[in-house]
């Protein structure tokens, strides 16, 4: 069953107040990929006029991390998360609507199902890349969960 996007950014208010009031949002996520986006605007700049690099990656952490979150939800077990790296990419100037989507829920779901079967942690590398309104590649990040059943 899908997470709904207010809870999440419910969670987002209390949980991560800095995701929360430099814009990032969770837009729709279901078994498979999870959007995210945020919007350019003062709260989240840097001196070059474009997006502040911290706040894209917390946008795209958030497009990966929902799925991980749902995927434990959805398996009824308590499953510790942990995330062990990331690494990040930057093409372009990030104006206006900059849009998250990581479409590797079944990346995680796998791996969920193996750590529950082996008993042992697994790691899943995860990609989210974002996108300007024009469709143009702006950033591109990677991020390294761990997870394991307690």
């Amino acid at each position: 069953m899908p997470i709904k996007s207010t809870h999440i950014n419910r969670f987002l208010l209390f949980k991560l107040p800095a995701a929360y009031l430099t814009g990032v949002r969770l837009r729709s996520i279901d078994s498979q990929q999870c959007v995210t986006s945020v919007r350019y605007k003062w709260i989240n700049q840097n001196p070059f006029r474009s997006m502040f690099w911290a706040v894209q990656g917390m946008a795209a952490e958030l497009s990966t991390g929902a799925l991980v979150m749902q995927a434990i939800q959805n398996s009824g077990l308590k499953i510790s998360m942990l995330l062990a790296s990331n690494t990040g990419s930057y093409y372009k100037k990030a104006l206006g609507k900059i849009t998250f989507i990581c479409k590797e829920g079944e990346i995680i779901n796998d791996a969920i199902a193996k750590a529950i079967e082996s008993k042992e942690g697994q790691i899943c590398l995860m990609r989210s890349i974002g996108k300007n309104e024009s469709g143009d590649i702006v950033s591109e990040f990677e991020f390294e969960w761990t997870i394991k059943v307690k």
